[in-house]
């Protein structure tokens, strides 16, 4: 699937922007490592340390442990810590072995409990980079982050609890959504506004993802950008949009959509093909599973041209591609803060097995994003 030099072009302006307006999630993450004293923990440990033991070392539940790993990606990537991956084969007895995170210079100057006085080597910048971001730790989300790994509600139950939005406003982003209508034109402008970027670009160089079926449902589908403009490209396709009442009630009229208002918890429209544009990153692993599990309800068979195409990011989509990658990286850190993941290949393929779904494929084009085609 090759795109045209002009449609490269744009998509690879996207990651720039996104970039640059994400960037401030790198001090972000900066300020909550300094706040937890990570760096400290991994000197504790001889300057080297499993993610276990640094969350052990600052005090932060087990139920943390992927979150804290999302975090040190970040700092990975920014070259704040370097960290050692197990090799694939190794194993103990009970446990695979854990990456193991490392000092830099950089973090170095990070520890407050470093040997000698008055040397280079023990110089401490916390103080000073503490002050710089305090502009940013008095900011909900820094606040928000800090205080959500620092918590722990203590209920028994799996996963890592309210996540950070939902502890700071008390409910979901959703849930402000449907009763602030303000928040909610926020979330369906953002997201038309993608659509109408992306979409064009999908339909047209990207169409034979679209092509052997007859119906479509675009789960979560907001007020039907993307399923107008499928329904433009491919006028034979019956194209619908099912999203929660208060998101359809603002809908335009769309001679060649059909509005469903629903929840994609509890069913899903029988199509040939569901269609899932930057949804599942918004959810957690286990609600994923569940999405995914009434998507593969709702299509036929493989043979019979039943899939689930999905528009999202694949962490590491391109290795060689440092920009991509850090502008990735720090879009997950900020979709923690809902309760979303930004997810690589190995995290999907767990999330689409547990689900019942047998085979896929990813067609990393979309620059920051991917086309990933699931089949039960």
């Amino acid at each position: 699937m090759a795109l045209s030099e002009g449609s490269k072009e744009l998509l690879q302006a996207q990651v720039e922007l996104l970039n640059q307006t994400y960037s401030f999630m790198k001090s972000v993450a900066l300020a909550v490592a300094l706040d937890l004293r990570i760096a400290d923990a991994i000197r504790n440990h001889g300057g080297a340390a499993a993610l276990s033991q640094i969350a052990s070392e600052i005090g932060i539940s087990q139920r943390k442990l992927p979150a804290l790993r999302r975090l040190m990606r970040v700092l990975t990537v920014a070259g704040t810590f370097t960290v050692q991956q197990p090799p694939e084969a190794q194993t103990t007895s009970s446990d695979e072995h854990e990456p193991v995170y490392k000092l830099t210079t950089i973090s170095r100057l990070l520890t407050s409990n470093n040997d000698g006085e008055g040397s280079s080597s023990s110089a401490n910048l916390s103080p000073m980079l503490n002050h710089v971001l305090n502009s940013f730790r008095d900011s909900a989300l820094s606040m928000g982050l800090t205080a959500w790994f620092r918590h722990d509600d203590g209920d028994g139950q799996p996963g890592p609890g309210p996540c950070p939005f939902t502890l700071m406003h008390g409910g979901t982003l959703w849930e402000m959504s449907g009763r602030d209508d303000a928040v909610n034109a926020s979330v369906n402008d953002a997201m038309a506004a993608d659509s109408q970027f992306v979409m064009g670009i999908v339909v047209k160089e990207c169409g034979e993802v679209f092509r052997g079926i007859d119906s479509l449902v675009d789960v979560a589908g907001g007020v039907g950008g993307a399923a107008a403009a499928i329904a433009e490209e491919f006028p034979s396709l019956k194209c619908s949009v099912m999203d929660l009442p208060h998101v359809v009630a603002k809908a335009p009229c769309v001679s060649s959509v059909r509005f469903v208002a629903g929840d994609m918890f509890e069913s899903i429209p029988p199509a040939n093909a569901v269609f899932l544009k930057y949804v599942l990153h918004d959810w957690g692993d286990d609600e994923c599973i569940k999405i995914l599990k009434i998507c593969k309800q709702a299509i036929p068979s493989k043979d019979a041209g039943g899939k689930v195409i999905i528009i999202d990011i694949v962490v590491g989509s391109k290795p060689s591609d440092i920009k991509l990658l850090e502008t990735q990286v720090i879009c997950d850190v900020d979709i923690m803060k809902i309760g979303g993941v930004e997810r690589d290949e190995q995290e999907w393929n767990k999330i689409f097995l547990k689900a019942g779904f047998k085979d896929y494929t990813i067609m990393p084009v979309l620059g920051l994003r991917s086309i990933i085609v699931l089949y039960p």
